[in-house]
């Protein structure tokens, strides 16, 4: 049950969700995550701490930055369900719509200069 919760308590936070959301589609940096939504650096982190806890996200270090992306979920069926389910969750909901809207502007280089 302890995973179980672990994944629902990450997932109940709307911030996290569309963090989850926006890794849906590519790998991002904390800088890409934090222009996107809109939050200060420690908190995005936060978040995502809580995420890769509950085996959500994954991080890989790559020269100076630490890329996230979504777990595959192997170690968590849970996580794994959830994730699977998520793909399709929310694409009409407007805060998404216009969150995917500014994914492709999102580019470390030019946010981190």
């Amino acid at each position: 049950m302890k995973n179980f919760l672990k994944v629902m308590k990450a997932l109940s936070d709307k911030n996290r969700v569309k963090i989850a959301k926006m890794l849906q589609h590519r790998e991002l940096c904390v800088c890409e995550i934090q222009a996107g939504l809109g939050l200060a650096q420690p908190t995005v982190s936060k978040h995502l701490k809580i995420l890769e806890d509950a085996e959500i996200v994954s991080s890989r270090k790559e020269g100076l930055w630490v890329n996230y992306s979504l777990d595959a979920g192997n170690d968590n069926k849970f996580a794994a369900a959830i994730l699977g389910n998520l793909r399709h969750w929310l694409e009409e909901d407007p805060e998404i719509e216009a969150l995917m809207k500014k994914l492709p502007q999102l580019d470390r280089v030019n946010i981190c200069k």
